[in-house]
């Protein structure tokens, strides 16, 4: 499948770029525009977290039978990642970007358990590896910089 591939790993990668966009102007930019750096990238991070529960809802819905316990238990997971990312706006940006790594790296536990594994596609679970590689290690960039103020 080449073509949704291609399609889903463009999509991924522009997913990104607001991450590295706020990320840079964090580091670099005029002190005025870091704070408002650091709060955009939180944002968007707590938004894309919650998709991440909205993609588990949609398997559950489009893969698991409303009567099995599976289906229930994904659905209740699918609900996690808003759980996680909404309070962590609530608290200090050090506090939030360490919850919503956090947040980043349970879904990525959870996706990769062989009852998860068996109900998304390879190429998914493929690229929600790189892609949690490369926003995970932008909340620990944005960790280090927030610890040396």
């Amino acid at each position: 499948m080449q073509l949704p591939t291609r399609l889903t790993t463009r999509l991924g990668a522009a997913g990104l770029l607001p991450f590295a966009m706020t990320l840079t102007m964090a580091w670099v930019a005029p002190s005025d525009w870091q704070a408002w750096a650091v709060s955009a990238f939180l944002f968007y991070s707590a938004v894309i977290l919650s998709f991440l529960g909205g993609v588990q809802w949609g398997v559950a819905m489009s893969l698991d039978a409303p009567e099995d316990a599976a289906f229930a238990a994904r659905m209740l997971r699918s609900m996690l990642p808003s759980l996680i990312a909404w309070p962590a706006l609530l608290l200090s940006d050090l506090a939030a970007t360490v919850i919503l790594l956090a947040g980043y790296l349970l879904i990525h536990a959870y996706e990769s358990q062989p009852v998860s594994r068996a109900r998304l596609p390879g190429w998914y679970r493929s690229l929600r590896r790189s892609l949690t590689l490369c926003v995970v290690g932008g909340h620990g960039l944005m960790i280090l910089r927030l610890v040396m103020g």
